[in-house]
């Protein structure tokens, strides 16, 4: 039984292509984020922080900014730390985030949440607070390196 050179040809580019997505995966690493916000609302709220990513030994310095919209209320200081994942280089962590979510704290209080950019690169975050903040809202954060 003979195999067709167009067969052939196309079963060539299927594995060519799925070769090239598989080492695009393979190259994506990660590193480690450390940052602090501060964070005040009153249905419409602000934020702004900064913070260090560590990529490969290398330390970045990032600065962090936000809004917020709904039912939102406070004024509090987040201590984040976690991991980013899915990056090739430090500027991929640059970009804006959204997460939909809700929480609370009195007093001390701790948080976790998850977010992505634009980039692909994932943001996988937890916190401590500090302050009176009640919010089910949806917030943006944009990350920026100096």
């Amino acid at each position: 039984m003979k195999i067709s050179s167009r067969f052939r040809a196309m079963a060539a580019a299927i594995v060519a292509v799925a070769g090239i997505g598989v080492a695009g995966t393979a190259q994506a690493d990660s590193g480690t984020v450390r940052f602090y916000v501060y964070k005040a609302a009153f249905f419409v709220g602000g934020s702004g922080g900064e913070g260090t990513l560590t990529f490969h030994g290398r330390r970045y310095p990032i600065s962090i900014g936000g809004i917020s919209g709904g039912l939102a209320f406070g004024a509090s200081k987040t201590y984040f730390q976690g991991r980013v994942r899915h990056i090739r280089g430090a500027r991929d962590v640059a970009g804006v985030y959204g997460a939909a979510g809700g929480g609370g704290a009195v007093g001390k209080g701790a948080q976790v949440i998850i977010m992505t950019n634009g980039k692909g690169a994932q943001l996988e975050l937890t916190g401590r607070q500090v302050g009176l903040q009640v919010n089910a809202d949806i917030t943006g954060l944009a990350i920026s390196l100096k």
